[in-house]
């Protein structure tokens, strides 16, 4: 199962296979629709057409955070919280927030 380690003065995470798929074919996804974006605005293309495929990525980009986000829980924030480290829920309370702008 996944675990939290801390190095240094970062934390990290040790994904399992299947979750670290998901985010780089996701993320890739999202890159490609960014470089198609770039294509567009270099061929001169309609407004409209644009700013639909920016939407596009804003959507992906989103759907992205709700996986990261909820792995998250059930994962980093669940372990620290069952080993007592409450901090955590603080830590949780404060992303959201900034996610939440």
């Amino acid at each position: 199962m996944s675990e939290e380690k801390e190095c240094c003065c970062h934390k990290t995470k040790e994904r399992s296979e299947k979750e670290y798929k998901d985010l780089i074919h996701r993320l890739n996804r999202i890159e490609g629709q960014v470089r198609g974006i770039k294509g567009m605005v270099e061929n001169d293309a309609y407004c409209t057409d644009i700013l639909t495929q920016v939407a596009a990525v804003s959507a992906a980009l989103n759907s992205f955070n709700k996986v990261l986000l909820a792995n998250h829980i059930k994962t980093c924030v669940t372990q620290d919280i069952l080993a007592g480290k409450e901090e955590t829920v603080d830590e949780l309370v404060t992303t959201l927030q900034k996610l939440m702008k």
